[in-house]
């Protein structure tokens, strides 16, 4: 992926997402929800009437209005969902936006009906990439890169957060450089595989059209102790002793795209390492994807050396009808022998795919088992994206540079369908089960309206919440309840009779039990 294709498909992809749209229409999904939104009419939940229980009305549609009343500073893409149903376990959604449309990009966490949960926003030298749950030490924490995108690839830091969204450990790369955004695995073994992008010097480019002594850039994989930062394991696409991957596997054009000028300045780039995973059998060895090459290499953790080559110039898989792929991400090892590979494919192919591959290291032969494809708008990813195989076989689709994630059916029907509408694409993006427990407390605002006030309440990353408890009072330092109200999207807008002009609101769990209560702000 390059910052340039990143930035010209963050800029000027709103004709496709309009087309995205319509597809979906085509495709029989429904508009349930609206999701990160700012302000404006309902602010993300819709208004709700105070005075005992109030109940909530009708969501409008998304609006892009000004930001959320009680968190101005936080202004998240905006989010449409579409269904045709709910999974068996209906998961939170995961998402990051490298850049932005309007607002901030960041790191952000939708729940199932599209309502904005959690939003940690990019700084000017630290964008957020790769976003997702892991488990770390039998715990669920959340892991993403932070740092800026050069030339392609990532130069910054991994980040290990817990449930209350709190940094608990950072990663850093080794040899003098920093670690990339495209891969960042938690092993059970509690240690972090990384990738970096290795710059090389006096390489004989003269077989791919270049200089004899030039510049590439390989691809490395790294294993480092989490807990003491200690490097464990090193591979280098490049490195002599592994034997390294030569350059005439690679399908990457000199000069062309990302492919770079064999220049000091402007390496080649001819691997663009993007995968790194477990194979899970035992072995300890990893796949790692190539996307320059076309390949996912099995490279052993024993002795660095490539096992065996899957698709690409010199795979040692015979390849069944449809099963091969082109400038692929997120690979993943998947039960019963099998596979998942995100295929970009484009321009090879007509449309972007997610793969569910027999891979049958006995015959060495592979073979579709599923492709999942869009059933509206033919999805052509130019870069990025991700396939998530759930434990039910669901399949789940971030679509890359396009900016769109989907789930289907193991049988391949469009369960949902998400749309980013400002056209900041995601990664990758995931679903997973989480419980967000944010130290911060909630908050609050007041808004005159006639007859009294609206109240509005919010609880960045709070997932266990369900009711708002409203207070008033004339003095910050005595407020008594006035209302109670169904928590209703991000931010809840609550109208009550009181004129305050002091409130207040409580967070509650399902039970109505109390979990935190906002400072008292004033009417404004």
């Amino acid at each position: 992926m390059t910052d340039d294709l990143t930035r010209r498909r963050l800029f000027g992809i709103a004709g496709a997402s309009a087309a995205g749209a319509a597809g979906l229409a085509a495709s029989g999904c429904a508009a349930i929800g609206f999701g990160a939104q700012g302000g404006g009419g309902a602010q993300g939940g819709g208004e709700q009437s105070g005075g005992g229980t109030a109940e909530a009305s009708t969501a409008a549609a998304y609006s892009a209005g000004p930001p959320f009343r009680t968190r101005p500073d936080l202004t998240p893409p905006h989010i449409t969902l579409r269904r045709t149903g709910l999974g068996a376990d209906s998961r939170y959604i995961f998402l990051n936006a490298p850049y932005s449309g309007p607002g901030h990009g960041g790191s952000y966490i939708i729940d199932p009906h599209g309502h904005f949960v959690w939003f940690g926003p990019n700084t000017a030298s630290q964008h957020r990439m790769n976003f997702s749950v892991q488990s770390f030490k039998g715990e669920p924490v959340l892991t993403w890169f932070q740092g800026l995108v050069v030339e392609g690839f990532g130069q910054g830091e991994l980040i290990i957060a817990d449930s209350s969204y709190k940094i608990r450990h950072v990663i850093k790369a080794h040899g003098g450089q920093l670690a990339d955004f495209h891969e960042f695995v938690v092993t059970p073994q509690n240690t972090a595989l990384i990738t970096i992008y290795r710059k090389h010097a006096n390489v004989d480019l003269r077989p791919v059209g270049g200089p004899t002594g030039g510049h590439l850039v390989s691809g490395v994989a790294q294993e480092i102790d989490i807990a003491t930062g200690h490097l464990l394991w090193e591979w280098d696409s490049w490195a002599q002793s592994n034997p390294h991957v030569p350059l005439r596997e690679s399908y990457q054009k000199l000069g062309v795209g990302d492919g770079g000028h064999g220049t000091i300045s402007s390496p080649y780039n001819y691997f663009h390492i993007n995968s790194i995973a477990e194979v899970g059998d035992g072995s300890g060895d990893l796949l790692i994807s190539g996307r320059n090459t076309f390949t996912v290499y099995r490279v052993s953790r024993k002795t660095g050396h490539i096992v065996w080559r899957l698709n690409g110039k010199k795979s040692d898989f015979t390849m069944g009808p449809r099963s091969k792929f082109f400038w692929q991400h997120h690979v993943r090892p998947a039960p019963s022998g099998r596979m998942t590979v995100f295929d970009n494919g484009v321009p090879e192919e007509q449309h972007s795919r997610a793969l569910l591959l027999d891979v049958d290291t006995t015959h060495m032969h592979a073979s579709l088992k599923k492709a999942y494809t869009h059933p509206g708008t033919q999805y052509r990813a130019g870069a990025m994206g991700s396939a998530q195989l759930l434990p039910d076989n669901r399949m789940f689709v971030g679509w890359g540079t396009e900016p769109h994630f989907s789930e289907f059916t193991a049988d391949g029907k469009l369960l949902l369908d998400g749309d980013i509408i400002k056209g900041d694409p995601s990664y990758r993006a995931f679903t997973e089960h989480w419980v967000g427990h944010p130290t911060d407390k909630p908050r609050a605002a007041a808004r005159h309206r006639t007859g009294g006030a609206t109240v509005y309440a919010s609880w960045n990353g709070a997932t266990q919440v369900r009711s708002w408890g409203i207070f008033a009072g004339r003095t910050a330092s005595n407020l008594h309840e006035i209302a109670t109200a169904r928590k209703n999207g991000f931010e809840t807008a609550i109208k009550v009779s009181s004129r305050g002009p002091y409130f207040a609101v409580q967070a509650r769990d399902g039970k109505g039990r109390a979990l935190a209560r906002s400072a008292p702000v004033k009417i404004g």
